[in-house]
């Protein structure tokens, strides 16, 4: 049982449930980041302690009111959200976070009526876990939840250049494409996100592994580096847009020719002003 400190134990290294991202090819593993709101102070420690060992990078929030913020700042892989918050409730919260983004949501309570867990998982949770649990079925849930969000990508078709991941190889026709081993990561990490926002500051935190994203434009000369061996004509994309002060969107399928694409389903005070 998770809830007591006494009955708390670390996994096994060889659990096999660990923050190594899944799919990608990088010189350096990088760490799932998983947000955890969660008002029970022991409990949340339990849980920071236990999904750090396994390899996460963790960050626990006691109060609904600041989640948001927390979430937009963090950019977690994960959020795992209970249900009794002050503030604002996990209901309601569940709410906001599906409204602004995707990222997956674990949903935890004391409450295990079915009409909780069946109005949870209608309200955009991915998955519902009731108090008290065993450490070994939440780092499941949690494995699963970021396999099923993150399907590997082996090969990547952008127009007539086919990139595979699994030899390192480009190529347009019978013609090579060089691309860099920066470059086949960053097409990945796009990939795996295909129509999603890819912001900045989680390029520079999952790829270039900075801490702090600062004042830099690696990633925007990276992803003109990018646009120059992939896009027919680089200042007109089809398949790498920007979308405008949030980041990036991949779309292989080749959506409208435009370097700003606005990111869908943000709220209208959100939205860039586009004169």
């Amino acid at each position: 049982m998770l809830l007591s400190p006494k009955g708390a134990r670390r996994p096994s290294t060889g659990s096999g449930i660990g923050g190594r991202a899944r799919g990608r090819i990088t010189a350096t593993p990088m760490k799932d980041r998983i947000l955890v709101i969660e008002d029970d102070t022991s409990l949340a420690t339990l849980l920071r302690e236990n999904l750090d060992f396994e390899g996460f990078e963790v960050q626990v929030v006691a109060d609904g009111g600041h989640a948001v913020s927390a979430a937009r700042s963090f950019l977690p892989h994960l959020i795992i959200l209970d249900i009794m918050l002050p503030s604002i409730n996990g209901f309601e919260l569940c709410t906001i976070l599906r409204r602004n983004g995707r990222t997956p949501i674990l949903m935890t309570s004391a409450r295990s009526a079915k009409n909780d867990k069946v109005k949870g998982l209608n309200l955009g949770a991915d998955d519902y876990l009731a108090k008290p649990f065993e450490l070994e079925e939440l780092l499941a849930r949690v494995s699963a939840i970021l396999r099923r969000s993150r399907p590997a990508t082996e090969v990547l078709l952008l127009g007539t250049i086919s990139i595979d991941f699994r030899t390192h190889t480009a190529r347009r026709g019978s013609q090579d494409v060089h691309l860099t081993h920066r470059e086949f990561d960053l097409l990945r990490y796009l990939s795996e996100r295909q129509g999603q926002i890819v912001s900045r500051e989680e390029l520079l935190r999952d790829l270039w592994e900075f801490p702090d994203s600062g004042i830099t434009r690696s990633v925007d000369h990276a992803i003109g580096r990018l646009r120059r061996k992939v896009e027919t004509d680089p200042h007109r994309p089809r398949f790498i847009h920007t979308a405008v002060g949030h980041g990036y969107v991949l779309t292989p399928t080749a959506g409208a020719s435009s370097t700003e694409l606005l990111p869908a389903g943000l709220d209208e005070a959100l939205r860039p002003d586009r004169q």
